[in-house]
């Protein structure tokens, strides 16, 4: 599936050509962010993937650990997208599992904002006395 003549392919064009990011910029972004990394490390750019290596892409709240099956730098329809990578199985658990913490509400604490500063003394105290 690789449409250029030696095969070879940047990270964040490949990334962009499987849909995970809409633009080449934001695969870039992402990138030098620390958002995705290979055999556990950060990564370039500039990287070169190749077949069977294993990707960690965090994006939003989401975490996916994909293995790549094929190279391109042309970004298709979704379905031939798909075909670029699979996603582990316990990624995809993992990935339900945190979708329906999120959707239960079990994911943060609720409040109704800064404390007052009536609240904020009480804190203290309580804070103090525990001491």
């Amino acid at each position: 599936m690789s449409e250029k003549d030696d095969g070879k392919v940047r990270l964040d064009k490949w990334l962009w050509a499987a849909r995970f990011f809409k633009t080449r910029a934001l695969a870039k972004a992402a990138i030098e962010g620390g958002k995705v990394h290979c055999k556990g490390e950060r990564c370039k750019p500039s990287k070169e993937p190749k077949v069977g290596e294993e990707l960690v892409i965090r994006a939003g709240f989401d975490e996916r650990t994909v293995v790549i099956r094929a190279l391109s730098a042309v970004r298709r329809g979704a379905p031939e997208a798909q075909q670029l990578y699979e996603e582990t199985a316990e990624s995809q658990a993992r990935r339900e599992k945190a979708a329906a913490m999120r959707k239960a509400g079990a994911l943060g604490v609720e409040t109704d904002g800064r404390p007052s500063k009536k609240q904020r003394r009480a804190l203290q105290r309580f804070r103090s006395d525990a001491q």
